[in-house]
């Protein structure tokens, strides 16, 4: 319910703090004293359409708040969890309007989008006029009335779900019905490449292993011939290394002979031919490491230029190809075993549907009752509202193809006002007076039933008669049982009964230069006053004091 309403320079209002109980609250005051005011400003709280004009001449920006008391289980609850607003304890809406037409919303002090704000509202506030367009009279919202009336929402619940399995089933057939569709369409592709492929089976990170044994047995190829070359002049019949080693014996004999004069150059040269020796053991080694088969070279360069030409063909990376492979023989297999699989989702997808079907036309039923129910519960509403040859209708149009989520039903509520005029849809055919009172006995045949917390009812008494005012009165009373009410009214019939009353008024400020309004809780002496002046106009009798004190015993 809300809790309290705060303004701050908003047309008249400089600086006012509303506080509201639960039950039926009524404002009422002259006319002209500001009671419009109060519900724009209400309505800016809860992301209606921002104006310039709403701010105070003088002043920047005006500025709303709004402060509710919500349930736990409240469906604004995972709203806000939703878009990750915190959630604790009341709930506050805050507006803020400056004077070049610019506004900022907040809620629990959280900047939102205007839209959110709108969202969060439409759950927590319902606004019902005269010439109202929105709440129950938006056909689309007619459903869901209806069902809350008829406590379905267990069995909206299950067939959302029913709907949500059919459509998934429909989307699997579809998708795989697609794949085949189009695998069929390159078959013969398919099967050349996947044979092609089978055939040269390449290998993840073949492709650079085998450029690397290309290019090494190919470094290989270019050095043999100088390897060779050196090798046989160590080696071969050319080498010098025999003849030296013959020499150096010679001389080593005849060293003695000259004593001290050959051991340094025979060291020398015993060194040199170690030295040669080791050369010619490592050209040997050189030469055999780089010995390579031409064959091998070839078949080499055959396997990587096929890889190539393969990654080449099918444009993908040559590591790329082996998943490749298998990609295309799944599409083969599914050609292969996809009329089987085929005929299993279609068999799944006609299964869901006949079960969505089952509950949808239960569900029509259980609404084609309900509806009979809820049109007895508003006639039983209108004579007393002076509508008894008027009647309410619940139309139903049912359309088994047109599967949705909610059913296959259309729901709007229609009036007849006369006997053998036309019916029609109630925003078409009642006019505003008859609007008003139609939607009272709606919204008290729902009682708390798929509706907002808290209602507001806008001068929906303009133009009647005591009576139905008094009907209009008694049945607000009853509305405020089961949620909170918020009525502005003349009828002082309403205002009898009230549990709540608050005077508007507009009074002079600053010696008379512009006046503001303000709202003041009157306690029971003042607001017998107050219904006295509603009853008997600006010279207020004893005689409409008493029947003020009448109108409040029998309100009690």
């Amino acid at each position: 319910m809300l809790l309290t309403l705060a303004i701050r320079d908003i047309v008249l209002i400089e600086r006012l703090d509303i506080a509201f109980s639960s039950g039926l609250t009524v404002l009422t005051g002259e006319t002209g004293a500001g009671k419009s005011i109060l519900l724009d400003a209400l309505s800016l709280a809860l992301g209606g359409r921002g104006d310039a004009s709403l701010v105070r001449h003088g002043a920047n920006q005006g500025q709303v708040t709004a402060v509710f008391e919500i349930d736990a289980t409240h469906p604004v609850r995972a709203l806000l969890s939703e878009n990750d607003i915190p959630d604790e304890g009341d709930l506050i809406l805050r507006r803020v309007q400056t004077s070049d037409g610019r506004t900022r919303a907040f809620v629990n002090d959280q900047a939102v989008s205007a839209g959110l704000m709108r969202h969060l509202g439409a759950g927590l506030v319902e606004i019902h006029g005269q010439h109202d367009d929105r709440a129950l009279v938006d056909a689309v919202a007619h459903r869901g009335l209806l069902d809350a009336f008829g406590g379905l929402e267990q069995e909206c619940r299950v067939l959302s779900a029913a709907h949500r399995d059919w459509r998934g089933a429909e989307k699997a057939l579809g998708e795989l019905r697609g794949r085949i569709d189009a695998a069929r369409r390159e078959a013969d592709f398919l099967r050349s490449s996947v044979e092609e492929l089978e055939a040269l089976s390449p290998m993840v990170g073949e492709e650079v292993e085998l450029a690397e044994k290309r290019a090494h047995m190919m470094r290989g190829e270019k050095i043999a011939a100088d390897l060779a070359e050196a090798s046989e002049h160590l080696s071969g019949t050319a080498s010098p290394i025999p003849g030296l080693a013959s020499l150096m014996r010679r001389l080593e004999r005849k060293g003695p002979e000259v004593a001290g004069l050959l051991e340094e150059p025979l060291t020398a040269l015993s060194a040199a031919l170690d030295q040669l020796e080791e050369a010619r053991l490592g050209f040997e080694r050189a030469l055999r490491e780089s010995e390579f088969d031409p064959a091998v070279l070839e078949a080499t360069e055959e396997r990587l230029f096929k890889i190539r030409a393969a990654a080449r063909k099918f444009d993908v990376e040559p590591d790329d190809l082996t998943e490749l492979a298998v990609r295309m023989a799944n599409d083969l297999a599914e050609i292969d075993a996809g009329e089987g699989r085929l005929e299993a989702l279609a068999r799944a997808a006609e299964t869901a549907k006949a079960r969505y079907d089952t509950l949808a036309g239960e569900l029509s039923a259980r609404r084609s009752e309900t509806a009979r129910h809820l049109e007895a519960a508003v006639a039983g509403e209108l004579p007393a509202l002076k509508l008894e040859r008027a009647e309410f209708i619940v139309t139903q149009g049912v359309d088994p193809e047109a599967r949705g989520p909610e059913g296959i039903d259309q729901i709007e509520f229609w009036v007849r006002t006369n006997p053998g005029t036309r019916a029609g849809p109630m925003m078409k055919v009642a006019s505003g007076g008859e609007l008003s009172r139609f939607l009272l006995a709606l919204k008290v045949s729902l009682a708390d039933k798929g509706s907002a917390p808290t209602l507001v009812f806008d001068e929906i008494d303009t133009g009647v008669g005591g009576a139905v005012a008094e009907a209009i009165g008694s049945r607000l009373g009853r509305l405020g049982e089961r949620v909170q009410v918020l009525s502005v009214t003349h009828a002082p019939q309403v205002a009898a009964r009230a549990d709540q009353h608050l005077l508007i008024a507009k009074d002079a400020v600053e010696g008379g230069a512009r006046v503001a309004t303000r709202v003041t809780p009157i306690d029971e002496h003042h607001r017998r006053e107050e219904i006295a002046r509603m009853l008997a106009g600006s010279v207020i009798t004893d005689e409409a004091r008493a029947a003020a004190e009448r109108l409040i015993g029998s309100g009690r």
